[in-house]
């Protein structure tokens, strides 16, 4: 919609597609107003209406309850969350706890505020002061991960990282054009592209595109670098995935760099994962070698729930072909604009800003030596953890574990991944079930994925995550014994943890334990 200075000068009009449409009835030349030389003197301010004091009350009745009176079922709800998370002991790997600041801003009036569109060219007025923070959070993004604004840019407003995923395929894709990431057993993530045995296709990255894995060698749970070239070689995609979701060990970018040039693919990272791990310099950086990042906002970053995606900009870097530097035919990458329409209006309608604006909060935070620290030890609790298992004659996948997660292979013990969440889940620890390569994951996964960022975040140390160690172990006991006297099937199994006296002593440690380690953003002084 354009607005014209002469039809705005002549009584306020616009255009559409061309068109002038005034706002002013046309007048018949015979009218007497018609010839009129001087404008309608304006009317005076209206006094205050007798009955405004009686709306402004109407408004606040409704506008300003405080949960507990507005809503009393959400609110009972709601702190019972509150004390769920508090004497807890949280292990998945992708959650983690915000700090005030973040919670204040999610909460705001941010939320009120629609904005669609980009930085200076929304589709409605009034988002001056939006810009602002938007394009705040993007400098603060770059400066995160120590990129330069002339060769990347990015964008804040995915609503989650399988949004931001999704919009990078849509944006460089046609449907049933080919993407090749790790596989889901092997620790991929199913935005990547999913299959069941059975061909289901689950995520509507398999479904409007075509997808084959690579995968894990089966014997070391390590990626097999020479297989996936041999089979990017032969399928030929246009993207190749590096990343996944339960993959304990570093990734060799600059190897899927070589694969991506010989076959003709863009390299794209989802570091949804590490991407804290990225920004505190303690892994290989992805942004050394890949064309496009995408990432959550709210794992090991500390943010809220979102997700963000970064994409290289300005002149090519050039091809290597055996050490050789090649020209590329086009000169100038290209992701920005379709990548940017793709999220909006493609994919999604209005940005969350209340979203966008804590994500700058956590951004901030994330280039600062405290949080360094905090990754640091985030990757001690994860070897402390994994070594503490280990000497309890626990199987980990690959061994170990170079990053937040460890990757607990459960069939040493004849356990499954679900039974023994449940038994945790009864005792307040939080794990997750995962699949392990060679299971029959998609039907009973016979592993668990631990993490310690949440934790971490909480105070733990290396001792605290041998603590850790102990309650899981006695989990795993009292799962057995479950499993020994009611058997496998989830709902006799569930029988035996009713009134279960193992179960109850077990919580109320995990209960004494958790409650010590302070919480961030729900209790102020």
């Amino acid at each position: 919609m354009d607005y014209s200075s002469d039809e705005e000068e002549n009584g306020g009009g616009f255009s559409i597609l061309g068109h002038s449409i005034s706002f002013k009835k046309r007048k018949r030349p015979d009218s007497p107003s018609s010839c009129s030389s001087s404008a309608s003197p304006l009317r005076p301010v209206r006094q205050q209406p007798p009955d405004l004091q009686s709306r402004n009350a109407a408004v606040r009745s409704w506008g300003n309850q405080p949960l507990n009176s507005a809503d009393p079922e959400v609110s009972s709800i709601m702190d019972k969350e509150k004390q769920r998370q508090i004497c807890g002991i949280e292990l998945i790997a992708s959650e983690n706890y915000v700090c005030r600041a973040v919670l204040e801003v999610l909460g705001s009036h941010l939320t009120n505020k629609y904005s669609e569109g980009l930085p200076g060219a929304r589709y409605y007025g009034g988002n001056q002061y939006i810009d602002l923070l938007e394009r705040l959070c993007q400098e603060r993004a770059l400066k995160a991960f120590r990129l330069d604004p002339d060769e990347w840019g990015v964008n804040v407003q995915p609503y989650s990282c399988t949004s931001a995923n999704f919009a990078v395929y849509t944006g460089l894709l046609l449907p049933k054009d080919r993407i090749m990431g790790l596989d889901s057993p092997s620790g991929g993530h199913v935005s990547h592209g999913y299959l069941t045995p059975s061909g289901k296709r689950i995520s509507g990255a398999s479904i409007f595109f075509e997808s084959f894995p690579y995968k894990v060698n089966p014997l070391t749970g390590y990626i097999d670098y020479d297989k996936l070239e041999e089979k990017a070689l032969d399928y030929r995609p246009k993207i190749l995935i590096c990343g996944g979701s339960s993959y304990p060990r570093e990734w060799d970018y600059a190897r899927f760099r070589q694969i991506a040039d010989k076959c003709g693919a863009v390299l794209m990272c989802d570091m949804a994962h590490i991407s804290g791990i990225v920004a505190a310099k303690e892994c290989l950086s992805p942004f050394d070698h890949c064309d496009i990042v995408t990432s959550t906002t709210h794992k090991s970053l500390r943010g809220p729930r979102g997700g963000i995606i970064f994409f290289r900009k300005g002149p090519k870097r050039p091809l290597k072909k055996n050490g050789l530097s090649l020209a590329h035919t086009e000169s100038m990458y290209d992701f920005e604009e379709r990548i940017n329409f793709a999220v909006f209006p493609s994919l999604q309608g209005g940005p969350h800003n209340n979203h966008i604006a804590a994500l700058a909060i956590a951004l901030k935070q994330v280039a600062t030596p405290e949080y360094k620290a905090y990754i640091q030890q985030v990757k001690k609790n994860a070897q402390a953890l994994a070594n503490a298992l280990i000497r309890r004659n626990c199987k980990l996948v690959t061994g170990g574990t170079d990053n937040h997660l460890v990757l607990w292979d459960l069939r040493t013990f004849g356990l499954t991944g679900k039974n023994f969440e449940r038994v945790c889940e009864a005792c307040h620890i939080s794990v997750n079930k995962t699949p392990i390569f060679g299971d029959n994951g998609a039907i009973c996964p016979a592993g668990v994925r631990i993490g310690t960022p949440a934790m971490t975040t909480r105070g733990c140390l290396e001792g605290d995550f041998e603590t850790i160690a102990e309650f899981l172990l006695r989990a795993v006991q009292i799962s057995s014994n479950v499993q020994r006297d009611y058997g496998k099937l989830q709902k006799d199994f569930l029988r035996g943890l009713e009134q279960n006296r193992d179960v109850a002593v077990l919580a109320s440690c995990v209960r004494t334990f958790a409650s010590q380690f302070a919480m961030p953003g729900l209790f102020y002084e």
